[in-house]
């Protein structure tokens, strides 16, 4: 099974995680899953950006994104070459090490 690396984020994951999925996991859900509480607004429905993240090691080994969260990772705070909405990210067969970035644009939240 592949490994999920979470670096540490200041209050979303102070001390970092690791854990292992079954290939074919969607990243949002494992990340939940596993204790991660990573911001998605849209209910994982690729409507929003909130759970942007960044793949440090193993972005090259996932699916391309499609279309519709191009479109949004546009939008995304601190978009970068590595980035991708984690709602719509399917864990393949290598490990991969994820970053969360220190902002997002979640218009919905109340305590910042």
């Amino acid at each position: 099974m592949p490994k999920i690396t979470v670096l540490p984020h200041e209050t979303i994951c102070p001390n970092g995680k690791e854990f292992e999925v079954p290939a074919g996991t969607n990243l949002a859900r494992a990340l939940l899953d596993n204790g991660v509480p990573i911001e998605h607004a849209c209910e994982l429905s690729c409507a929003c950006t909130t759970c942007h993240c960044y793949i440090d090691k193993g972005f090259d080994t996932l699916a391309s994104a499609e279309d519709d969260e191009e479109d949004l990772l546009d939008q995304a705070w601190g978009l970068k070459s590595n980035s991708r909405l984690s709602c719509q990210t399917t864990v393949g067969d290598e490990d991969i090490t994820v970053e969360i970035p220190k902002y997002s644009r979640n218009h919905a939240r109340e305590a910042f």
